[in-house]
C-alpha cells in the first residue's frame, strides 16, 4: 500500500502523539490495527482526543464499520475514495478529515521503533562502534 498517510504498524500511542502534536481537529492517518489482524485503523483527532475507526477489506473494497447500528455500512473500491468521502463534513465521523499526517522516510511506514530512529541522532562521527 503506497498511500502517504498510511503508517503501517505504527503503535496506537505513537499514532496519538503524531495526531495531537499540531493540536488541529481533523488530523488523520491510517495504520495497521494492533488488535485485529488484517484490519486497518483510520485515526482522526478531535478536541485533543484520537478516534479510531476500523477498516476491513471485503471482496469488493474497503469499508468502515459504523459505530451506530442504524447507520448503513458504506463500501468503497479503495482507500483513496474512502478518505475522499470522509473529507466532506457530516459523513458520520466525529469530524471530517482535513489534514493528512504524512509518513516520513525515516519511519518507513511506521515499521521502526522510536529507539531505532534516534540511535545516531546526535553523532558527528563517520563511523560508530558496534556493540557485541
Amino acid at each position: 500500500m503506497d498511500l502517504p498517510y498510511y503508517h503501517g504498524c505504527l503503535t496506537k500511542r505513537a499514532c496519538e502523539a503524531l495526531l495531537l502534536k499540531g493540536g488541529a481537529d481533523g488530523n488523520f492517518l491510517i495504520r495497521d490495527s494492533e488488535s485485529v489482524p488484517g484490519a486497518l485503523c483510520l485515526c482522526v483527532s478531535y478536541k485533543k482526543l484520537v478516534y479510531s475507526y476500523r477498516i476491513f477489506r471485503e471482496k469488493h473494497g474497503y469499508y468502515r464499520i459504523q459505530t451506530e447500528a442504524d447507520v448503513p455500512r458504506k463500501i468503497f473500491p479503495n482507500l483513496e475514495e474512502l478518505v475522499s468521502k470522509y473529507k466532506k463534513p457530516d459523513q458520520g465521523l466525529v469530524v471530517h478529515l482535513s489534514n493528512p499526517i504524512m509518513r516520513t522516510d525515516l519511519c518507513q511506514k511506521g515499521r521502526r521503533s522510536e529507539l531505532e530512529l534516534n540511535i545516531y541522532e546526535n553523532t558527528n562521527e563517520e563511523y560508530v562502534d558496534v556493540l557485541p
